[in-house]
């Protein structure tokens, strides 16, 4: 096993331990699915201390090539911009001081649709770009960063999060890092949710 399946291993642990990856359970998602495995983003967030921590570990699984060249790291609001915030402090203190201060660029969700302000396209152009959330579902959310980072003329290193599902199944067109990794089971339409069937009551936080 190497270093980096080491710090994976220890970080899945890590986030089960701090009911961060929360599994076995009946979670309602909010868009038509339930299912039995959650990333709490509220119990990611609600230290500081861990959030930084899990940053910390993120960048020491993405190889160093894709480090070397972020310019800006980029992420959808809450948790992905909040990671990214976080991320873009940790690489300015793992690199040369005489090197430009690495920029921040939040998406935004509006009217159901994720957005790049003018303001955060102008700082993108012409610059190489990470793009962070906190945990990656079906892709969709990162293909679409991916593509408005593109269209304000940047270029997309690499995509990250804290916690793969597994489960993508739209490409965001670059490369993929995850701390950790679960491959969750089925979620299911409301409807026809076999824990709904079974009695199961939901997870409430």
């Amino acid at each position: 096993m190497t270093k980096r399946d080491d710090r994976r291993a220890a970080a899945l642990e890590e986030l089960q331990r701090h009911e961060v990856l929360m599994l076995d359970e009946h979670f309602d998602f909010g868009n038509g699915f339930h299912g039995s495995v959650y990333l709490n983003p509220h119990q990611l967030f609600r230290h500081p201390s861990t959030i930084w921590r899990l940053a910390q570990d993120l960048l020491d699984v993405v190889p160093a090539s894709i480090i070397e060249r972020a310019e800006v790291v980029a992420g959808p609001v809450t948790g992905g911009a909040l990671l990214a915030h976080t991320v873009a402090g940790l690489l300015d203190g793992r690199r040369d001081l005489r090197r430009p201060p690495t920029s921040f660029a939040p998406f935004q969700v509006v009217d159901g649709r994720v957005t790049l302000s003018d303001f955060y396209r102008t700082i993108i152009a012409g610059t190489a770009v990470l793009l962070t959330d906190d945990v990656r579902n079906t892709g969709q959310t990162l293909a679409c960063c991916a593509a408005l980072v593109r269209e304000a003329g940047g270029e997309v290193l690499a995509t990250c999060q804290i916690y793969d599902r597994m489960e993508a199944m739209t490409d965001a067109g670059a490369p993929n890092v995850a701390l950790a990794e679960y491959r969750a089971p089925a979620n299911y339409p409301v409807g026809e949710c076999p824990l709904c069937a079974s009695g199961v009551p939901l997870t409430r936080f």
